[in-house]
């Protein structure tokens, strides 16, 4: 009786890039623990959600220099085998030669069903190794609730959770963003 090898397959960020390249523009994937995850396409909700968010960040990045976009990937020196996918990525300086960025200064996920465990769980963990990244949003799509995770330094994060009548505070970008502004034209 043969016996059976197991075969690794967990990839690098590098063969991810590789791999990734050959596929077709309309699929979405993102690498996490090494393992390609495919991307459902977004509820009009979800992107209702994102649409907004892109809306109150780019007014405050842009006379920084900074732009806030979607669907880049981001890149931690500290975990070779993380690519994730955020929905809003903000990122200043020149524009990037491809879609992967390893300088956010701010990302935000919204939840979905299908992914709710994993942005809360893993995804936090690898945000908190990107050196650049000053502040990360949970943004929830059946609640007006935002999860918003700021460095304090180099090691600690402190959270606090947003209602429909707060504002998020975004010092990095010199202003604020209402989270009823967030929310506009989503009906709970």
């Amino acid at each position: 009786m043969g016996v059976a090898v197991r075969r690794e397959t967990r990839m690098s960020v590098a063969e991810y890039r590789i791999w990734v390249e050959d596929r077709p523009d309309w699929e979405r994937w993102e690498l996490i623990d090494g393992e390609r995850i495919l991307m459902s396409p977004p509820r009009e909700r979800h992107q209702t959600i994102v649409a907004n968010l892109i809306l109150g960040l780019s007014d405050l990045a842009r006379p920084k220099n900074c732009r806030a976009l979607p669907g880049l990937a981001i890149l931690s020196e500290a975990m070779d085998d993380f690519a994730p996918v955020p929905d809003v990525v903000v990122r200043c300086g020149p524009p990037l030669p491809d879609g992967y960025a390893s300088d956010p200064v701010l990302v935000a996920e919204v939840l979905s069903p299908s992914t709710m465990t994993l942005d809360r769980g893993r995804k936090i963990d690898f945000y908190k190794t990107v050196g650049s990244l000053r502040r990360f949003l949970i943004v929830y799509q059946a609640e007006a609730r935002i999860e918003v995770f700021s460095r304090r330094d180099a090691e600690e994060w402190e959270s606090a959770a947003l209602g429909l009548n707060d504002s998020l505070d975004l010092p990095e970008l010199g202003g604020a963003v209402a989270v009823r502004d967030v929310y506009r034209d989503v009906v709970f």
